[in-house]
Formats: structure tokens, C-alpha cells, sequence
């Protein structure tokens, strides 16, 4: 689902050694289309909760876009800059999306390549129930790690958006749209 870089060295916060957080931490992702907010998981998915926000923590999603867009499945986002350079990443996590947590719209799951274990930066936000996306008995699924609290008109704006292939990718949108920041909130969103 993802395209591969060499790594470059980033801390990684585990939920022992990391800052305390709270018990549902929520992340603004301001864009060029408006913004939305992400409830996270760390009860049913620790170890992606603390990736991802190693990455948040580290501003690596700043100035990064929405390079897949595909109307009524996903967008996806958090590995690519408006010039389509995919942007050196640290380590991968392991895959947990034997979490009991399922891709439905709204859920935000990590990308990755055939290997399930090969999740790095790269995120995207189901647009629509997306179960085969689950894991199965014999097979990993892609392991969802939060959902969209507030602003999903957002994201469905971001999904109905033209694309066109560009430098040997498909679904990416005519009009970059840009990841201003993403950053952890304090409370809860406002409503």
C-alpha cells in the first residue's frame, strides 16, 4: 500500500519511557484543506500509538501531502512531500491489527508495504468500511491505531478530490494537499 525509503535514526517514544499521555490522546492534522482531529488508541494499539506519535513529536509530517487519494476507499498521507520525494524514515513497528479494531470509515490505520511488519510514517484514513482490510486467519491486516473525531467532512472533501498519475504513481491528487502540522492536543477537541 506504501513505497519504501532508507532509514534515518528518530526516537521512538514507548508508552513506558515516553511522556504520560492521556487516556484517549487526540492529534489536530491541520492541512491546505482544513483540519480534522484523530482520537488515538494506545489501549488497543500501543506500540503504533507511540510510533506515530514519535513521528508527530519529531514535526516529520509537517509540509508532507495526501499522495493517494482514492474516492470511496482511503486517503493516504505522511510519507511524501508536494514533489512526490518520499521523505526518510526511522524504524517500522510492529504489525497490530490483531487489535479488534476493524478499518470502517473514519478509522485511521498505517500503510504499509507486502511486508506486514514494514509500517513506518505513513497513515491513512479509511473514507468508507474497508473490512477486507482486516486481518484474516491465514494473513495480516493493516493495523488501525485511532479514528477521526472531528472535521471528516474534511477528509471526505480530500477523497472526492481529482487525481492523475505522476512520477510512476496512481490517485494523487491534481491539487496538493498539504499536512500543515500535526500535533498532540492537550484535552479533548473543541466542539
Amino acid at each position: 500500500m506504501r513505497r519504501r525509503s532508507a532509514a534515518l535514526p528518530l526516537v521512538i517514544l514507548l508508552a513506558a519511557g515516553g511522556p504520560a499521555l492521556a487516556a484517549d490522546p487526540q492529534v489536530e492534522v491541520d492541512t491546505s484543506a482544513g483540519k480534522f482531529v484523530i482520537q488515538l488508541d494506545p489501549g488497543r494499539a500501543p506500540l503504533t500509538v507511540a510510533h506515530f506519535l514519535s513521528y508527530v513529536a519529531a514535526s516529520h509530517y509537517d509540509g508532507l501531502v495526501f499522495h493517494r487519494v482514492v474516492d470511496g476507499f482511503v486517503i493516504q498521507g505522511g510519507g511524501y512531500t508536494a514533489e512526490l520525494e518520499l521523505k526518510p524514515v526511522a524504524a517500522t513497528v510492529p504489525n497490530e491489527s490483531g487489535n479488534g479494531l476493524s478499518n470502517r470509515r473514519g478509522t485511521v490505520a498505517m500503510a504499509r508495504t507486502a511486508d506486514p511488519h514494514s509500517a513506518d510514517s505513513q497513515f491513512y484514513v479509511n473514507l468508507a468500511d474497508n473490512v477486507t482490510l482486516d486481518p484474516k486467519a491465514t494473513r495480516w491486516g493493516y493495523a488501525v491505531f485511532g479514528q477521526v473525531v472531528q472535521g471528516m467532512e474534511v477528509v471526505d472533501d480530500i477523497g472526492h478530490r481529482p487525481t492523475a498519475s505522476r512520477n510512476d504513481m496512481n490517485d494523487v491528487p491534481v491539487q496538493p494537499v498539504v499536512i500543515r502540522s500535526v500535533r498532540l492536543l492537550d484535552g479533548p477537541a473543541p466542539r
